[in-house]
């Protein structure tokens, strides 16, 4: 994931410029997320903020019919999910940058309804080019949904060793 400095809170304005020049140059897009299944390739270009130009760019010159495109918009029911898990699996209270993982999950309430992820993808010879951007803020939030996530498999993990003979 790349920081981008133009866009450090909401992806939306960033969102409209790179369907107006996906548009411009003539490609379709496809409301399509290239999942962790398919075989792929990360554009690799955190120096340049505009890098994605390039990989639409990029796109055009292999010849891709279309482009595919997904957000990542940050609901109201996600935050109060990750707050609720977070509650529920008794977390050790765990400080990062001085506050707790408790306290992270309750600020990401100021960023419901902002876009947190954009993802571009085309296919070219049997893999998918992937270009994909996020906020800090974002990455924040998928870091503990890992933790919740990691949490409960470690819970479970250490319950099935109790139950073996």
């Amino acid at each position: 994931m790349n920081p981008l400095s133009m866009h450090p809170d909401d992806l939306a304005s960033l969102k409209d410029d790179m369907v107006a020049f996906i548009a411009g140059h003539g490609i379709r897009r496809v409301p399509a997320h290239a999942g962790d299944d398919v075989a792929s390739l990360l554009w690799e270009d955190a120096d340049n903020p505009d890098s994605w130009k390039d990989f639409v760019e990029t796109a055009k010159a292999a010849g891709a019919a279309f482009i595919t495109m997904s957000e990542d918009v940050l609901e109201k029911e996600d935050v109060e999910l990750l707050v609720e898990e977070v509650q529920d699996q008794d977390f050790e209270i765990e400080m990062v940058s001085g506050s707790s993982e408790l306290d992270d999950a309750q600020s990401l309430v100021r960023h419901v309804g902002k876009v947190g992820r954009l993802q571009l993808g085309f296919p070219y010879q049997g893999f998918m080019f992937v270009y994909e951007t996020s906020t800090s803020w974002y990455d924040r939030y998928e870091s503990l949904l890992d933790s919740v996530d990691g949490l409960g498999d470690i819970v479970f993990e250490d319950e099935d060793e109790d139950d073996e003979p």
